[in-house]
């Protein structure tokens, strides 16, 4: 994986929320899972930018964005995505998300508010143990990374302590750039809502569909090695929404953008065309 390019615009839009944007086009916005940022997208930014105007937000709580008094929860998190889509208009806009950002995408097209939609590996199809598994296993995560945030950026470069820091998250840990993972796992650890959002997640209900009359194309893609959201949810995410195409990222873990790049570049593209 290369590092990401420095040139881009970037601003504090409507509703105070950090974006990015690059290229021209129909606008495509991106939105990050939890302790993310806009720069989690950084290994697809430019080839989508190439035909697409491209807009990535931090959300409330996260990156350059300050939390507001609710965005410790899922809801008050779609609420502010709700707020700057409407307040920068962009109602019908195509978003893509991954995690908790693919979840926020699903209750967008739930509401009616947005155009086509690509939801990499969703959040809130969990159930029963797994739920207990989710706040588990990523609370132990936030607080090792909390732990050893001033070692991270020497620990991301080294491919065998980045596998091990990312093993439940990548199919590939030690083939991604280094660099990449530093920001991204130091961000995590920088997130002040992070606790919160992991026990709004785990304890709140299932995610509902389906999409609105009227929303475009919904894609759900999923890697076949995650093991986050396990790949068992997906068909609980088709069943939420029955118009929804699946497509299986068979290379990839939790994040198709890091460890199948040129797949999700293709899979968004063609999603959203």
């Amino acid at each position: 994986m290369r590092p990401f390019a420095l040139s881009f615009s970037q601003r504090r839009g409507d509703d105070d929320m950090n974006t990015i944007e690059r290229g021209t086009g129909r606008t495509l916005l991106l939105i990050h899972g939890l302790g993310g940022s806009w720069r989690s997208w950084s290994t697809v930014l430019d080839p989508l930018s190439t035909s697409r105007k491209v807009i990535a937000v931090d959300l409330p709580g996260h990156g350059a964005t300050l939390a507001e008094s609710d965005s410790g929860t899922f809801d008050g998190l779609v609420g502010s995505v709700e707020r700057y889509i409407a307040e920068a208009g962009l109602s019908g806009v195509d978003v893509v998300g991954s995690s908790m950002g693919a979840r926020i995408v699903l209750e967008l097209a739930r509401r009616g508010l947005v155009g086509n939609v690509v939801a990499l590996d969703p959040g809130g199809f969990w159930r029963g143990w797994e739920r207990t598994f989710f706040r588990t296993t990523i609370g132990a995560s936030g607080r090792l990374l909390r732990a050893i945030r001033p070692g991270l950026p020497a620990l991301s470069r080294n491919a065998a302590s980045r596998t091990t820091l990312l093993a439940q998250l990548s199919a590939r840990p030690w083939a991604l750039d280094g660099e990449t993972v530093a920001t991204e796992l130091e961000g995590l650890s920088k997130t002040p809502t992070f606790d919160a959002l992991v026990r709004s997640l785990a304890t709140g209900p299932e995610q509902s569909g389906p999409a609105a009359a009227g929303t475009g194309r919904v894609v759900i893609g999923w890697g076949r090695h995650d093991r986050l959201c396990l790949p068992k949810q997906a068909a609980r995410a088709q069943a939420a929404f029955p118009g929804a195409e699946l497509h299986w990222f068979d290379g990839s873990g939790h994040f198709p953008m890091w460890d199948t790049p040129e797949e999700t570049v293709a899979v968004i593209l063609d999603a959203t065309r």
